[in-house]
């Protein structure tokens, strides 16, 4: 049997992913092992989807390889770069194994073939999910793939079907991961709103959502990221059930561009009026969740008028999390072919961008200043336990002492903040 080592980058997706890998090997006999020295097989679960992860991509998975040849490991290069572009890991790493994510559930093949394997054709077995976890966090991939065909995407060319998982799967594993001990729960995708029309001809995440809170035990649920155009339809219905306690009053809502002309040359399919629409419904029913977005900077077409239109629908939401980057050109999309603006000119705006996301942030954390609030205890992070608020605001506890249970509620004094979370003390 072999003793496989893991290395995970990228998205929830990618993790959700290597905890199948983990599953599936472990079920066959083989050892998951932390340390590399201590494999004979190396798994590299990648990303690709900008241009510096890609390139930290192949400089990694080159240290590998030149690791697995001296030593006489195998090297398995698996996840989204593996399957958008198969020529170029194999230019670098001759030898290696390809899967691509379709494949994560077909792992044991490359792991225990003799030589260099290639899966990168086929479809994702819908019937196995992993019921592996770090710490006590569980993920739970529901699908991959979307609807849309967005311009600047490199991921479409790596998880381009829409596939879900049946809700009796999703269901099981949930159950199964509480029952390890797992007290969050991430359901994640590229497009979770979209989840069930490929299985049940209709949007299905309230229902999905609906059978899981009728699982017992002590976990909160975190819903992944989900697209305007598709969250939509199904609003008035995940409205009702994030209502429920043990949801989080979360949402990742990207948005990309607050100008409806770079939203079009991004092939997006929705207008920034329909998503101020969609946030101000959300914050009207539910006065405390969190939104979280994306947004890129310097996209093609991209002029000083539309950034500061991505700026005032910032300032005007007070959007709570904003995962920010510059475009990078992405081979095999339109927008590469498209007319490229400096990278001076993304860099003074991508300076301009994190001032304001600095400012919101800091703005929307000073309420909680000299508050007590109650924190849901998940991690336990360079010394500190970590909590997190109803709506998923993280609360980092100070030189605590106690040994705190994970899934446990606690009372906490906010002493300091940043723009990204909250710092304060155990209340006794």
């Amino acid at each position: 049997m072999a003793r496989v080592y893991i290395e995970t980058y990228g998205c929830a997706l990618n993790h959700g992913d290597t905890y199948i890998m983990k599953t599936v090997l472990a079920g066959r006999g083989h050892s998951i092992v932390d340390d590399i020295a201590l494999a004979d097989t190396i798994i590299i679960n990648t990303c690709t989807v900008r241009m510096e992860t890609e390139q930290r991509m192949l400089y990694r998975i080159k240290n590998l390889y030149d690791t697995a040849v001296k030593t006489g490991k195998k090297l398995i290069v698996a996840g989204c770069l593996a399957k958008a572009e198969p020529y170029i890991v194999s230019k670098i790493a001759p030898n290696a194994s390809l899967v691509s994510p379709q494949n994560v559930s077909k792992i044991y093949i490359a792991v225990e073939s003799p030589g260099k394997t290639i899966l990168l054709q086929g479809k994702r077995d819908r019937s196995i999910l992993g019921v592996w976890m770090d710490n006590r966090i569980g993920v739970v991939p529901i699908q991959e793939g979307c609807l849309g065909n967005c311009s600047f995407c490199i991921v479409k060319n790596a998880r381009r079907k829409l596939v879900s998982y049946p809700i009796n799967a999703v269901v099981d594993t949930v159950k199964k991961l509480v029952e390890k001990g797992a007290v969050e729960i991430e359901l994640t995708g590229q497009d979770t709103a979209a989840y069930g029309l490929d299985l049940y001809s209709n949007q299905v995440l309230p229902e999905l959502l609906e059978k899981i809170i009728e699982l017992p035990g002590n976990y909160m649920i975190r819903i992944g990221m989900m697209n305007p155009n598709t969250l939509k339809p199904i609003l008035d219905k995940l409205i009702n059930v994030i209502k429920h306690p043990r949801i989080y009053k979360f949402l990742h809502i990207p948005l990309q561009s607050g100008s409806n002309k770079v939203l079009k040359i991004m092939n997006r399919q929705y207008t920034v009026e329909e998503y101020i629409e969609i946030v101000k419904e959300l914050r009207k029913k539910i006065p405390d969740i969190v939104i979280a977005t994306d947004i890129i900077v310097g996209h093609p077409g991209e002029d000083d008028d539309d950034f500061n239109e991505t700026l005032n629908v910032l300032r005007e939401l007070e959007i709570d999390r904003v995962h920010v980057a510059q475009y990078t050109i992405r081979p095999n999309t339109l927008s590469a072919k498209l007319p490229q603006i400096s990278s001076r000119v993304k860099k003074k705006r991508m300076k301009k961008i994190l001032e304001v996301i600095d400012e919101i942030g800091r703005k929307k954390h000073s309420v909680y200043y000299g508050k007590i609030v109650t924190a849901f205890i998940t991690e336990y992070h360079r010394g500190n336990y970590v909590g997190r608020l109803v709506n998923y605001t993280p609360v980092i506890i100070m030189n605590s002492t106690d040994n705190l249970a994970f899934g446990k509620w606690v009372k906490v004094r906010v002493t300091d903040y940043t723009f990204y979370d909250l710092r304060g003390e155990l209340i006794k």
